[in-house]
C-alpha cells in the first residue's frame, strides 16, 4: 500500500510534537502534506479523515497521560479504517499509558494504528539554570523521526490491505495512570520587564492570558501549565516556579531515546 497523502494533526505549545511529526512526514515522503494544527483550538466542525491519508497524530504527554487538552480536540475528527501513527512527545521523564491512551482513542474514532512512537522534547518546566531535555529534539532526534516515517513507508509498502498487519502493540496499561488532584498555578510576569506585546496572549492555548488593570494576568484554574509564553516571551518576563523542576533536573536529566513501535 502507498500512500501519497500524508496528514499532520498535533496539539504543541512549545512545537516539540509539530517538529516531530513534520519529521515523520519527511521521511514518509508523500506528495501531498495536509494540516490539522488544533493547538489554539478545535476545528470548527468534525472532520472525517479519508481512507487514502496515513494520519500522524502528535500531541505532549503531561504526567504520564495524553494532555488532556489534546485529547478534548481531538474528539473532532474520524475516520472509517484509516491508518493513523500516533506519537507522543514527552520531557525525558517517562510516557507511561500515554502512548496506548491516545492509541486507543484514536481507535475509537475510526482509525487503524500501523506504528506509533513516543519521542523527546525539551521538557515545559525545564530552565536554564535546570536544563531538562533543553534544545529537544534536536538533530539526532529529527533523524530518528525520518527514519521512522521511511520504516512505516516500507512496511506498508509490503501489505496489500491494512487487515494484513498484526496488531500493533505498545508500552501502556489500562485502566490508564490516575493522575493526582493538579494544583491551580500559572507563570508570573516581571511587570519591570514587560512591554504588553500581548505575545503571551497569542501563544497561550487556552486563553488563560489577558490584560487586568494594566497587567498581564494569567488565570490560574486555566492554565494548563504547558509553559509556551514563558518560552515565547521576547522579554523573558515570564517565569513558572515550581520545586518540580529541581527534582526533573536531578533525576531525570540522562538522555532518553525514542521508542519505536513499528
Amino acid at each position: 500500500m502507498e500512500y501519497k497523502n500524508v496528514h499532520i494533526i498535533y496539539f504543541s505549545p512549545t512545537h516539540t510534537s509539530a517538529k516531530t511529526a513534520y519529521a515523520i512526514a519527511e521521511g514518509l515522503s508523500g506528495d501531498v502534506l495536509l494540516e490539522s494544527d488544533i493547538t489554539y483550538d478545535a476545528p470548527a466542525e468534525e472532520l472525517e479523515i479519508h481512507d487514502d491519508e496515513l494520519t500522524i497524530v502528535a500531541a505532549p504527554v503531561y504526567g504520564g497521560r495524553v494532555a488532556e487538552t489534546a485529547m478534548e480536540r481531538l474528539r473532532a475528527f474520524h475516520a472509517h479504517q484509516a491508518p493513523v501513527v500516533p506519537v507522543v512527545v514527552y520531557g525525558n521523564r517517562d510516557y507511561e499509558d500515554a502512548l496506548k491512551e491516545l492509541s486507543d482513542t484514536l481507535v475509537d474514532a475510526g482509525f487503524v494504528p500501523v506504528s506509533a512512537g513516543a519521542f523527546v522534547g525539551e521538557h515545559s518546566f525545564s530552565r536554564k539554570d535546570m536544563p531538562i531535555a533543553a534544545g529537544r529534539p534536536d538533530e539526532a532526534d529529527h533523524e530518528a523521526a525520518v527514519r521512522f516515517g521511511r520504516a512505516i513507508k516500507e512496511k506498508l509498502e509490503k501489505v496489500d490491505e491494512l487487515s494484513c498487519l498484526k496488531p500493533l502493540e505498545m508500552k501502556g496499561n489500562f485502566p490508564y495512570k490516575v493522575k493526582g488532584p493538579s494544583t491551580p498555578q500559572a507563570p508570573v510576569t516581571d511587570e519591570d520587564l514587560c512591554t504588553q506585546c500581548e505575545y503571551c496572549i497569542d501563544v497561550c492555548p487556552v486563553s488563560a492570558i489577558s490584560i487586568v488593570d494594566d497587567r498581564i494576568f494569567s488565570d490560574p484554574a486555566t492554565c494548563i501549565k504547558c509553559c509556551a509564553c514563558v518560552k515565547e516571551c521576547p522579554e523573558g518576563a515570564r517565569t513558572f516556579d515550581t520545586p518540580y523542576t529541581a527534582m526533573l533536573h536531578k533525576n531525570f536529566s540522562v538522555r532518553r531515546e525514542p521508542e519505536l513501535f513499528i
